[in-house]
């Protein structure tokens, strides 16, 4: 009973207010003793800590809690919503995040700039490696074929890295042409000598070019090669640009299809259009902006001859239709070098020299009837010019032959495929009997067939 006193005491002393929220409670206990359970409201405490904890706890607690959930919306994506006055944390962590999105993006530019440099870095140790393969073995001299023999007829007068493509500097015309249905190729074939063109395969692809400086260019093989390269080297020119210099050897048709080239050389002086050819060993080519005609020795790598060839149009004056500045056409067949080309005076016609391959002096020259700017391009077979109507149709024709022997000329309808419809340069190789052609990236071949024409 005197613990019930002191209590009641208390609840004197405390007041009106501790009298309205205070209660009392008496039960029996489990044991069947009598206990006695009172409540009173605390007059300054609004809650109780637990224990072990402060009030100074529990409010850091509660801003811990608010700061995680904030985190956890800006990592999934989620708004921040406004901040109210006083959420300082909440401020400083959004200017943190700011600053790491924008740390981030600058190291995906890094990155960026990292990974380039590993690419050109790997594209120079590949083009060291290639380098270190030629130094190690040079191709090795090979015979050159027999000459095929002379018709009685015939006039007798005496062939990835780095460029340079900026600034590129080439015309392209459209050429309308009327194309006439072709004969049957069936005729006397004549496999040991010469004789008219009556047929010409379809195209065979060796190589497409790895980018828009191979777009139109020229390659070749030497049917009469000098030591220290045979008859199977390849080589190639990529045309496209101002400064045309660089020549691609490459040691077989195979590695120029895998596009492993053995040797590569730069030329003294700029190359104009694709009308270059290969021959005992020197490269025939015209410099740029100019009508001098250079022989290249692949032997001493220098210039060995030079010479203009007389009132030829240069730089976009008598053309293929093409365009690509191919005023003066070097060309190689059985009888030797040749210059296919326009002047003034011929007032754009088609006019054909031969050339001495050694000191490039012309030796004989004959003017056609059919317009240069007329036909696609062309070449020689057996002392003959062969013309191509279009270098756009899929499906065109060799349209024109002039017999050099005869002086005379006329009209011819042999079939003749573009099939990537944009060819710029067409040659012979009279020790492999095929044409070599350019055709919109590839480099193709095309196995030709001599007989008489009907």
């Amino acid at each position: 009973m005197w613990f019930l006193a002191v209590f009641w005491a208390s609840c004197l002393l405390m007041g009106t207010h501790a009298q309205s929220s205070t209660s009392f409670r008496r039960a029996n206990t489990g044991s069947g003793r009598c206990q006695y359970t009172f409540t009173v409201d605390s007059p300054t405490e609004a809650s109780c800590p637990s224990a072990g904890s402060s009030p100074e706890m529990e409010a850091l607690k509660s801003r811990l809690g608010l700061l995680e959930a904030l985190v956890a919306r800006l990592v999934g994506g989620e708004a921040v919503p406004e901040l109210s006055q006083g959420s300082r944390p909440q401020s400083g962590l959004q200017d943190a995040y700011n600053q790491m999105m924008g740390e981030n993006t600058q190291l995906q530019r890094e990155k960026q700039k990292l990974d380039r440099q590993v690419q050109d870095l790997q594209q120079r140790m590949e083009e060291l490696r290639q380098e270190a393969e030629r130094l190690r073995s040079r191709p090795c001299m090979q015979q050159p074929p027999p000459r095929v023999p002379q018709n009685d007829n015939s006039f007798r007068p005496g062939s990835d890295p780095s460029w340079h493509y900026e600034n590129p500097g080439y015309q392209e015309l459209t050429a309308v042409v009327t194309e006439v249905s072709a004969p049957s190729p069936e005729g006397p074939a004549d496999i040991s000598g010469c004789g008219d063109l009556v047929w010409v395969q379809e195209p065979e692809v060796h190589r497409k070019a790895d980018n828009i400086a191979g777009k139109y260019g020229v390659w070749m093989q030497d049917p009469e090669a000098k030591e220290p390269y045979g008859t199977e080297m390849v080589w190639r020119i990529d045309a496209v640009g101002s400064e045309v210099r660089q020549l691609f050897g490459y040691e077989n048709m195979d590695q120029l299809s895998r596009g492993f080239p053995t040797k590569v050389l730069l030329l003294p002086e700029f190359m104009e259009s694709t009308g270059a050819t290969m021959y005992r060993g020197s490269l025939y080519y015209q410099r740029r902006l100019s009508r001098t005609l250079v022989r290249y020795d692949l032997l001493s790598e220098n210039i060995a001859a030079r010479r203009d060839l007389p009132h030829a149009g240069f730089h976009g004056q008598f053309p293929y239709s093409w365009g690509g500045y191919t005023d003066i056409d070097l060309a190689i067949d059985e009888n030797g070098l040749w210059a296919i080309y326009s002047t003034n005076k011929a007032k754009g016609a088609i006019v054909i020299s031969q050339l001495d391959p050694h000191n490039l002096e012309v030796k004989g020259t004959w003017e056609t009837k059919i317009r240069k700017t007329s036909v696609a391009n062309s070449f020689m077979i057996c002392g003959k010019l062969y013309t191509v109507a279009s270098y756009t149709s899929p499906n065109t024709t060799i349209n024109y032959m002039y017999d050099t022997a005869t002086s005379q000329g006329k009209t011819i309808a042999v079939p003749f495929k573009n099939r990537y419809r944009y060819n710029s340069m067409v040659d012979y190789n009279p020790a492999q009997r095929k044409l070599y052609a350019w055709d919109n990236f590839y480099m193709v071949s095309y196995n030709v067939r001599l007989g008489k024409q009907e």
